[in-house]
């Protein structure tokens, strides 16, 4: 957030868990595509990649 103050709208990255039609499902933002609209900075993008990474890898092992 020091170089984009803007960047604290997206922040923290949001998992939901919910149930539909009986079965549990898992949806979030992906931080890539909400970033660059909130930054052209790469170094941001970089940043974003790493984290939108992570949280599919959570959501994988979690299915």
């Amino acid at each position: 957030m020091a170089i984009d103050m803007r960047l604290n709208m997206a922040l923290p990255c949001r998992i939901s868990v919910y149930t539909e039609k009986g079965s549990t499902q898992i949806g979030l933002i992906r931080p890539v595509p909400m970033l660059a609209v909130l930054s052209q900075d790469a170094s941001l993008l970089q940043v974003a990649e790493e984290v939108e990474k992570k949280l599919l890898a959570m959501v994988e092992e979690a299915q």
